[in-house]
């Protein structure tokens, strides 16, 4: 039976302080792109992130864009990217005409494969063509094996871009991610665990990138009395309103990371148990924000129920689920890239799922997802 509300996958979350934030904003006329919000937002995101330095940007795709420029990206540059991800992650590196090589994830943290990640460096070394960069994803929170992937760029001299954009808050050994590369990048789109209804960083402990990055994101205009311009720049940088925003939502960072994994640990307690459903687990040392909570189906365990059915039956009752990230290799508009690995992050969008996992959601929307799930698996299991 159709349900009038919609239970929707992510939505934005305000806390009620942003108004007020916006307000003291409107009230100093600090409506400019500039402001001593946007100041306040940065000091906060680099608290938060071991003091690294801070530019805020308008995008997650922008603060890549920019980081990718502050390596020295060029013209036919090899660039190592996870293939399972949101295409915001890639798109850049062809803004650049560079060339993106796509690595296949490994089946702990759905996140980067180290050893295909060698596979593909060794490989074109030998042909002399040294990739320029590696693009890393935490995916749906859950952080990648940084340790050994770290390894591998001090050994073959490789910088690492960093996309935290999905985990903000989460941490390996109680390090935040986004500290890990030699760039950072967050995002504060509208569906991710805190917004500025669109919005970004990039991080890093290298206060000079970080300058030139802030210096690019503001149409890379001279120190002069006249606007003059010696490079070519972008209008990245993020808004002062966008950044009260954003100062009221880091407020509540810890209770909305809170929430998201009381979510899961919701789902898991009455579908953790069933033959055939597979959660993403925190591996030892990580600390995940759960930002979605997602699950595989095991086809050969339900002959006839697949994801794609369970998605289509919750939509029936007006609740929102998607597909797991199409990896970008199989995408049309990067048919013709490269890629290494196996069959890994295929079989991941086949067979998985994204619930709910807003951090409002009320006790009456879990049951009725509850009993959304159970009634589509009462038929292939004993759940009660």
């Amino acid at each position: 039976m159709m349900h009038d509300k919609r239970i929707l996958l992510s939505p934005p979350h305000m806390s009620g302080q942003e108004i007020k934030n916006i307000q003291n904003a409107f009230n100093a006329n600090w409506i400019a792109p500039v402001g001593p919000q946007i100041d306040e937002f940065e000091n906060e995101l680099s608290k938060l992130h071991k003091n690294k330095f801070v530019s805020v940007v308008n995008s997650g795709t922008a603060a890549i864009h920019l980081a990718l420029n502050l390596i020295g990206i060029k013209q036919d540059d090899i660039v190592l990217c996870q293939s399972f991800t949101f295409i915001g992650s890639v798109n850049p590196v062809k803004y650049l005409k560079a060339e993106p090589v796509f690595i296949d994830s490994e089946i702990e943290t759905w996140n980067i494969c180290p050893e295909a990640l060698e596979t593909a460096i060794t490989k074109f070394i030998k042909k002399n063509k040294k990739p320029k960069a590696i693009i890393v994803v935490h995916l749906y929170g859950m952080p990648a094996k940084m340790d050994e992937i770290i390894d591998l760029s001090k050994k073959y001299e490789i910088p690492i871009i960093e996309d935290a954009a999905e985990s903000l808050g989460s941490k390996i050994n109680d390090i935040p991610c986004g500290c890990f590369g030699d760039l950072g990048i967050l995002s504060f789109n509208g569906n991710k665990i805190i917004t500025t209804s669109g919005g970004g960083a990039i991080l890093s402990s290298n206060k000079k990138m970080i300058e030139k990055a802030r210096f690019f994101s503001t149409q890379s205009k001279d120190k002069a009395e006249h606007y003059q311009h010696s490079q070519v720049g972008f209008n990245y940088r993020l808004s002062n309103i966008s950044a009260a925003i954003g100062l009221g939502q880091l407020s509540v960072l810890n209770k909305r990371i809170l929430s998201r994994r009381r979510n899961y640990d919701f789902y898991y307690s009455f579908l953790g148990a069933i033959d055939g459903i597979t959660f993403l687990n925190e591996p030892k040392g990580v600390f995940s924000n759960r930002w979605l909570t997602t699950l595989l189906i095991n086809r050969e365990k339900f002959k006839d129920l697949d994801s794609r059915k369970i998605r289509l039956s919750l939509d029936a009752e007006n609740i929102e689920s998607r597909p797991l990230w199409k990896p970008m290799h199989l995408q049309p508009v990067f048919k013709d890239c490269l890629y290494f690995g196996s069959n890994i992050s295929e079989a991941l969008f086949n067979e998985g799922l994204c619930l709910p996992s807003g951090s409002n959601l009320t006790e009456i929307d879990k049951n009725r997802i509850k009993n959304s799930l159970i009634r589509i698996f009462k038929s292939y299991t004993n759940v009660r």
